[in-house]
């Protein structure tokens, strides 16, 4: 060992015993002609569903609020659309199955809260709300189909059906399955033997 500790000290010196230049350190590797890191920008967004339903709750109770005070009768229906189809696109892959049954719960929350602000000092609290929740509801009916089924069908695409099988999967004790590469059926069981 010390003769090990010797020879790197001898190394580490030069003839005249001077301490050795360092060796040049390497410039930085850089990307190659074609590859650039992408902006800031262009990175892709991506919520949790947990935030997909605070923008819709959030769109939803401006809208609302917009709507009202505004008296632009179609600005609800128009903004829970448009904050369903956001939501189902930038969402991650895996919280797909937790958005899909999110809308109706995210607009009614939303309304809800709108309803309890605009009628705040009124006589009758309980009833002003539930006669302006129930009027909301029917007026937005359409838009709520349509933001529900739009969520359902562009998460379909982008891999609902995957996601409910991982939860058949989870809830029946069964190991999770792998796509295969050539985009086939999923396999099996990862450890069961080939013939």
């Amino acid at each position: 060992m010390r003769q090990l500790k010797e020879h790197t000290v001898m190394a580490t010196r030069d003839v005249d015993g001077a301490p050795a230049p360092h060796p040049p350190r390497r410039p930085p590797r850089r990307r190659a002609a074609g590859r650039s890191a992408p902006p800031a920008a262009a990175r892709r967004i991506r919520l949790t569903a947990r935030g997909a339903v605070l923008a819709m709750v959030l769109a939803t109770f401006g809208a609302a609020l917009a709507e009202q005070l505004a008296g632009v009768p179609a600005a609800s229906g128009a903004a829970f659309v448009a904050v369903c189809v956001l939501a189902a696109f930038l969402v991650r892959r895996s919280d797909l199955l937790p958005l899909a049954v999110s809308p109706p719960l995210g607009y009614f929350t939303g309304v809800l809260a709108a309803e309890v602000v605009l009628t705040l000092g009124s006589d009758g609290f309980a009833r002003a709300v539930l006669i302006g929740l129930g009027t909301r509801l029917a007026d937005i009916a359409p838009s709520l189909f349509l933001g529900t089924a739009v969520v359902l069908v562009v998460a379909a695409c982008r891999g609902l059906p995957a996601n409910i099988r991982e939860l058949g999967d989870e809830l029946s004790g069964r190991p999770a399955r792998r796509p295969s590469r050539r985009g086939g059926p999923p396999k099996g069981r990862p450890d069961a033997p080939t013939r």
